[in-house]
């Protein structure tokens, strides 16, 4: 042996012992989570079981966490405070309302508390101009900067979740629609869809902070036509998969069954190999049987599920279903973070003195303008109501709900403003 060839050796074998030295995330691993057959893998190559909370009514609000029951999607709680306030006032509401109700204490607080990772829920409506050509601008953009680098300083992961489509893909107040799925009729409202997704991929396609992309928000409610609905729901999917592909192929998609994300019937085989399954599940009975579909379907397929959207419950009930989850291997978001005067959440929003005149006004009649005229409370009332609204959504000012986080196995924590 010459020489050289004994050095070319020498090199080779200490290139061999340095590799097997190396952990697994030096080897090729991406620095995205990525999926291994049935699991989500964190960049260090380890399972990754999402244990996570929705930062639900933030960037799409619900009326039932302001206590209203006839103004429950967005543009019907704009209406009420725009007849409370004026426009000008209801522009400068919500956009204290965004700054506040979400902060970088939550995020922190909610890293402490013991979670990985966030969904965020947004409208789309925060991502386009009002214009008749809807060019991709607005206030959106900036606040999932501003959360996602939240997210990336307390090292927690975000999941991306598109809660209110174009046209609408679900057809109720959760997606701020007229009523229908409009979503799956309307070629417009598709391409937006895949315009806004494009758009937000490009700016994340290098950020592992963001787990992944959420495309759609239980589509297609039970109650319209859903065997003519539902054969379009994979192949609108195909399209919007496709168009984030063109700028993004590092994150992971998921992808939501049809009725409430949970009808995996609507599936084929998975068709880009960064996919994963999300279902939803609310108010049953809890047992394997409930999750049997799922498990057979990650089987099946050799894919992960993890479930998007839980809650709304009693803690025993959460402890249960998070236990049985876990006992399967399917990572969680639990449903919201913080709503008003509630024990079903993390944190509580502490009601103003005199919201109960707001709540009286949006759930009485306000359908001609006698009616609003007629049963609006004293303005003076009203805007001091409205603006402790502002005040007491802020994370210094709620209450946390202990039983709440020890039913998710987490750590409690002394209540910023009051004891538990």
């Amino acid at each position: 042996m010459t020489k050289i060839t004994s050095r070319r050796l020498i090199i080779f074998l200490a290139a061999v012992l340095l590799a097997l030295s190396l952990p697994f995330a030096t080897l090729g691993q991406s620095k995205f989570v990525a999926r291994r057959g049935k699991e989500l893998v964190s960049p260090d190559g380890k399972p990754l079981q999402l244990k996570g909370i929705n930062l639900g009514n933030w960037l799409l609000p619900e009326g039932y966490m302001f206590k209203f029951k006839t103004a429950t999607s967005p543009r019907l709680i704009q209406s009420v405070v725009n007849e409370l306030l004026g426009e000008d006032e209801a522009r400068r509401f919500w956009k204290t309302f965004r700054e506040n109700y979400i902060t970088r204490e939550d995020i922190r607080f909610i890293k402490q508390s013991g979670f990985n990772s966030v969904r965020v829920p947004f409208s789309y409506r925060l991502f386009v101009s009002e214009s008749d050509q809807q060019k991709l601008e607005g206030p959106g953009y900036k606040l999932l900067d501003q959360v996602v680098n939240w997210c990336k300083q307390e090292g927690l992961s975000v999941v991306l979740d598109m809660h209110g489509a174009p046209g609408g893909q679900t057809g109720d107040n959760i997606d701020d629609s007229w009523g229908y799925p409009f979503l799956f009729e309307s070629a417009e409202s598709q391409e937006l869809t895949i315009n806004i997704w494009r758009k937000i991929a490009a700016g994340y396609r290098n950020e592992p902070t963001v787990i992944g992309y959420d495309l759609l928000n239980e589509p297609i409610a039970h109650y319209f036509d859903t065997a003519s609905l539902n054969p379009k729901l994979e192949p609108l999917y195909r399209k919007i998969v496709a168009g984030i592909r063109e700028v993004d192929k590092n994150h992971l998609i998921f992808l939501g069954g049809a009725q409430w994300n949970g009808n995996f019937k609507v599936f084929g085989p998975p068709f880009d190999d960064k996919i994963a399954y999300t279902f939803h599940q609310y108010w049953m009975n809890v047992n394997k049987g409930v999750i049997q579909q799922y498990l057979d379907f990650r089987d099946k397929y050799n894919v992960p599920v993890w479930m998007g959207e839980s809650g709304e419950n009693t803690d025993e009930w959460i402890t249960s279903y998070r236990t049985l989850l876990e006992e399967h291997r399917i990572g969680w978001y639990f449903w919201p973070y913080k709503k008003l005067d509630a024990t079903s959440c993390v944190a509580s929003i502490n009601p103003p003195a005199d919201w109960a005149a707001i709540v009286a006004y949006a759930n009485g009649p306000r359908t001609t303008f006698e009616e609003i005229r007629k049963n609006r409370p004293p303005k003076e009332k009203a805007e001091k109501a409205l603006s402790d609204y502002l005040e007491r959504i802020k994370f210094a000012n709620c209450r946390i709900n202990n039983g709440y986080l020890k039913a998710l196995g987490l750590k409690t924590a002394s209540n910023p403003a009051s004891q538990d």
